[in-house]
């Protein structure tokens, strides 16, 4: 158990209200805090992560009644299930009047030892939740360097098409999706930290800063073009950086789509 008792007053005021409110649901076997609340980094701008564990016979009962649970925990502004990210147990909320963002992750309690951090036990029926997750050991996922390697070079020649045909928004869009996708979490993991997309890059993996900030490029064909290839240099460089013995490299794509980005960039 933590104490939630030195937390910044939104935060302590939400979970000092809601605890007991979700203690007496019976089918909930209990609740464990994630994110910045167990890593050390909350603050004004942090949201709730909060892991609900559900006895399996009331799971679909509960999955039914989750908007009317998160409405008896305070005044819920709006909600809406994290399908976008790839997780639709999440009830993404937004409580007011000043707003604060909780999420709620309801999860089976056969199911809790299937995680990726170690949440810290807020609540705990009958010591269930603990032994549940005493099963087994947390553990984030990491990038696959061999599934980025594969398609790396489709995705330059792609980039680097999109700025030929002057589609610069979408090249825009192309840029952060290698940023989030590829470059931030390698750039992270190389600096041993998680590697959460672009999430406290600036001050987990300061050393990559400016080669990111080089990845941004402007509303200009030559300026996506250099970002393109600042991305391409900055993969080559974690890549080789991380990479295990097995990695099978691309070495014809990577020599077609770069000669074909600075065929671009002499145009």
């Amino acid at each position: 158990m933590i104490d939630v008792s030195g937390l910044l007053e939104p935060h302590r005021e939400f979970l000092e209200r809601a605890l007991p409110r979700l203690e007496a649901d019976a089918r909930l076997a209990g609740v464990a805090a994630g994110g910045s609340l167990v890593s050390g980094g909350m603050d004004e701008f942090s949201d709730i992560d909060l892991v609900i564990a559900v006895e399996p016979i009331s799971y679909q009962e509960v999955m039914a009644d989750r908007r009317q649970i998160a409405a008896s925990l305070g005044n819920l502004l709006a909600a809406f299930t994290g399908e976008h990210v790839g997780e639709p147990r999440v009830l993404i909320c937004l409580y007011g009047p000043a707003p604060l963002h909780v999420d709620l992750k309801f999860v089976r309690l056969d199911e809790a030892a299937d995680r990726v951090e170690e949440p810290a036990i807020l609540l705990d029926r009958d010591g269930q939740f603990a032994a549940a997750m005493g099963t087994g050991d947390a553990e984030f996922p990491v990038p696959n360097l061999q599934w980025i390697e594969d398609r790396f070079w489709v995705w330059i020649h792609y980039g680097a098409g999109k700025v030929g045909r002057g589609e610069l928004f979408e090249a825009h869009d192309f840029l952060a999706f290698l940023r989030t996708q590829v470059l931030g979490p390698l750039a992270l993991q190389a600096s041993g930290a998680r590697p959460t997309g672009v999430r406290r890059l600036e001050t987990a993996a300061p050393a990559y800063v400016d080669s990111l900030r080089a990845t941004l490029g402007a509303h200009d064909a030559g300026a996506c073009l250099a970002a393109l290839a600042e991305s391409a240099r900055l993969y080559v460089e974690l890549r080789d950086h991380l990479a295990p013995a097995t990695l099978i490299r691309g070495r014809s794509a990577q020599q077609a789509a770069m000669d074909y980005l600075a065929a671009m960039r002499d145009d």
